[in-house]
């Protein structure tokens, strides 16, 4: 597998982004740029990745689809459009929602038929208006949003019914409940047996609970400061994608914390004994 994140730090231009790049030690990136930026600029970012080896295994959406949003519709038929050009396997998003609160926020509405609905025919839009065919568009899972486990992506997968939708896995977004944390190992196991067919990328970060404080309360962290066991969860990893398959770090501020990361999760691999 391929270790890797998103390249951070302050930069303005591409060749000050390609001196992060360079510092991180990634093989695996989030795409730098958005069908937003000219062609110059993205030219120059993929000439950068290329003269490095480097992986672009994700270009992100991370806009609320749902509701008749057409400015954020057009957006997500963009990304996709722009990754089929550019051979980017996956273009991510999540479902969306139509809660008032936040474009990510748990609601019941979430949960109902109504929104399901909308939830397919918002993925069939964007995959039908972009007609990709190199490039699948994926939905990152959340704790409180469809998809919220593998049963519940397989689900989604049969009911779009669309050979360029495929699954993006975050198994830590899906530990939403004590059993799954308590028993993460199997739960991991069980997340990749049904879905590793399907993924085109894989987020990777830690969890932690309360074992002692009511009511349940999970939070995510970056590994090493979680209770997951990475070289168990690596080696599950490691049997079902293949060896070009991106594993990504996420939700980092700063460069350290990131590093810090990233040397965890090799340390762990190499006493998992998997290539990284």
């Amino acid at each position: 597998m391929i270790l890797g994140g998103t390249v951070t730090g302050v930069y303005r231009t591409p060749d000050e982004w390609e001196q992060l790049l360079v510092r991180s030690g990634f093989k695996a990136i989030t795409a730098p740029f958005s069908c937003a930026d000219s062609d110059e600029t993205i030219e120059r970012y993929m000439r950068i990745v290329e003269k490095h080896g480097v992986k672009i295994s994700e270009i992100g959406v991370w806009r609320n689809i749902l509701g008749g949003r057409e400015e954020n519709l057009a957006y997500a038929v963009g990304q996709l459009k722009l990754a089929d050009r550019l051979g980017i396997e996956c273009c991510v998003n999540i479902a969306g929602t139509e809660s008032g609160l936040a474009w990510d926020a748990a609601d019941r509405s979430n949960y109902t038929k109504d929104n399901y609905d909308n939830i397919v025919a918002s993925i069939r839009q964007v995959i039908d208006t972009a007609a990709p065919t190199r490039a699948f568009y994926t939905i990152e899972p959340m704790p409180w949003m469809i998809p919220d486990g593998p049963d519940s992506y397989l689900q989604l997968i049969r009911d779009v019914d669309r050979s360029m939708f495929a699954a993006h896995m975050d198994f830590v977004n899906m530990i939403n409940q004590p059993r799954r944390f308590l028993c993460a190992e199997s739960f991991v196991e069980e997340c990749f047996s049904k879905l590793a067919p399907y993924i085109r990328s894989t987020h990777i970060k830690d969890s932690r609970m309360e074992l002692t404080r009511y009511t349940t309360h999970i939070d995510e962290c970056p590994p090493g400061q979680g209770e997951l066991d990475y070289p168990r969860i690596l080696a599950i990893i490691d049997r079902y994608l293949p060896k070009d398959g991106a594993i990504l770090l996420e939700h980092m501020s700063t460069f350290g914390e990131y590093d810090d990361a990233f040397r965890f999760v090799k340390k762990a691999a190499e006493e998992a004994g998997v290539e990284v």
